[in-house]
């Protein structure tokens, strides 16, 4: 079909050549019809021939390439065929292969199964065994074995508890020395010892009686307006002002001491000379406040709170004066504040008023703590503060870095060396309690505290409380105290045992 088409093609192109001819020929002479149709068609004719022949010669050569392209794809066709057998083979080999290994590993599996159940049927034939010659089954085995473990985990978690809390409290206690070592050492203040009493000296015994008056009319004149008593014994050249309100007890010795001065004693000099007194005594307490504000540098607090801060000037706490403790305190705090890297003001000024609940009368009732706290709140201090102080006998739990920082102040002013005193009584009952509570635990055969009740010594049964018990007993005991007993400082725990043997020759 294609070189017939090609043909086709040939013969118009040839005709188109012969009427060019033609018309050139037309052009250069005049020719007859009959000799004109002659020559164009002598002139197809062999066109046409040589066209045939062209058109011949190309379908044949484009015949041979299609067969030999035809012969070259069937070629192809049938490699590709037998390629795709040989890979049929290849797959249906592989498939008898694999089908053959599942047979194999089914077979296997077969005889693993009857091998775990013939050692199954071994184990518990031996372990029937092993319960007839132990004389106890296997879960009561089982339990024994548990317990050991048990106590084995147990006294291994208590070696590791000891080993940390004794890293722990070593790293602790130096860093808390260095601080507090590095805090004391840079204050040094006096230890001022106070008593309920004040003692006035006389120049002559005579004037006692100048003092008692006629029947006594001087001196009841005296308690009544100053609100003492005025003690007059047979000490020599020396009268007694007695009163549990310090401030009383200052005014009433300033009054007898301008009254013997003057030597006029009688009731209306006494009324006078207590007025004058008693202004003097207020001015004092003003100034006792501004003083203690200045020497801690601390600014913009209320009028008020510098008046109740110098009234302390004439309290005291187991003998340590109140307001000498306050700033004493406040410097502590700054220091811990400035080596701990919290802000110095804030807690200076937390541990100067952490005390002022103690300056107001004992009619307001509530722990001071709680006190102080109500009045810095009503003259506007920080909430931060306020919290300080209320938290500083954990009334309320501490919350703020602060609050630690005024209870440590607190505790180290209190613990200094002679800092504080207590009576005879409360001080043998603190420590008879200190000992009958660390001699209720088990185990414990004797208790000694010692220096003042600040270390306990305990001594336990060596044969109830081996060594790791021991360490857990001195905890306890630590928690023990620190739940049912107030303290300034701390106290340090420590359990003795000592194993010995004793026989006779006899």
């Amino acid at each position: 079909m294609q070189w017939l088409l090609a043909g086709l093609i040939v013969a118009v192109v040839g005709l188109a050549v012969i009427a060019g001819y033609m018309l050139s020929r037309r052009g250069s002479r005049q020719a007859t019809p009959d000799e004109t149709l002659g020559d164009a068609r002598l002139e197809a004719q062999r066109i046409l021939a040589r066209a045939e022949e062209e058109a011949r010669s190309k379908a044949e050569t484009y015949r041979d390439r299609e067969d030999a392209t035809l012969e070259h794809r069937r070629v192809e066709i049938g490699s590709q065929e037998a390629r795709i057998a040989q890979r049929e083979a290849t797959l249906e080999q592989r498939a008898a292969n694999l089908a053959q290994r599942e047979e194999m590993i089914l077979a296997r599996e077969s005889a693993a199964a009857e091998a775990v159940a013939q050692a199954e049927a071994v184990k518990e034939e031996a372990r029937g065994a092993l319960e007839r010659i132990a004389g106890f089954d296997s879960k009561a085995a089982k339990a024994e074995l548990l317990e050991q473990v048990e106590a084995e985990a147990r006294r291994e978690a208590m070696v590791l508890v000891r080993d940390l809390e004794v890293r722990a409290r070593e790293e602790s206690e130096r860093r808390a020395r260095r601080i507090l070592a590095t805090v004391i050492q840079r204050l040094a203040a006096e230890v001022v010892s106070e008593t309920t009493v004040s003692v006035v000296p006389l120049e002559s015994d005579d004037m006692k009686g100048r003092i008692i008056g006629r029947d006594g009319r001087n001196i009841r004149t005296f308690e009544a307006v100053a609100g003492v008593n005025l003690i007059v014994d047979d000490t020599p050249e020396a009268v007694s002002v007695s009163t549990f309100d310090p401030v009383r007890r200052e005014v009433a010795r300033r009054t007898l001491e301008k009254l013997v001065e003057s030597g006029r004693i009688h009731p209306s000099s006494i009324e006078e000379a207590y007025e004058k007194s008693r202004e003097e005594v207020e001015q004092s307490i003003r100034d006792s406040g501004e003083w203690a504000l200045l020497e801690v540098g601390l600014t913009k607090m209320h009028p008020e709170l510098v008046t109740l801060l110098g009234r302390l000037q004439y309290r005291t706490s187991y003998g340590q004066n109140v307001l000498n403790h306050l700033v004493q305190a406040a410097h502590i705090a700054g220091m811990l504040a400035a080596e701990l890297g919290v802000d110095e003001k804030e807690a200076k000024r937390a541990a100067f008023l952490h005390d002022i609940g103690k300056a107001v009368s004992h009619e307001v009732g509530g722990s001071h703590a709680i006190i102080g706290a109500e009045i810095a709140r009503r003259f506007g201090e920080d909430p931060a503060i306020v919290h300080a102080i209320e938290a500083h006998h954990n009334e309320v739990e501490p919350r703020t870095l602060t609050a630690v920082i005024v209870q440590a102040a607190d505790a180290v002013s209190a613990a200094r060396p002679g800092a504080r005193r207590e009576a005879l009584e409360s001080y043998v009952r603190r420590l008879e309690k200190l000992e009958e509570i660390a001699g209720a635990f088990s185990g414990v055969a004797k208790v000694f505290a010692l220096q003042a009740g600040r270390e306990i010594r305990v001594v336990v049964d060596p044969s109830n409380v081996d060594d790791l018990q021991a360490g857990d007993l001195a905890r306890k005991i630590a928690r023990k105290l620190e739940e049912n007993l107030q303290y300034p400082g701390q106290i340090e725990v420590t359990v003795i045992r000592e194993y010995r043997a004793r026989d006779y020759a006899r």
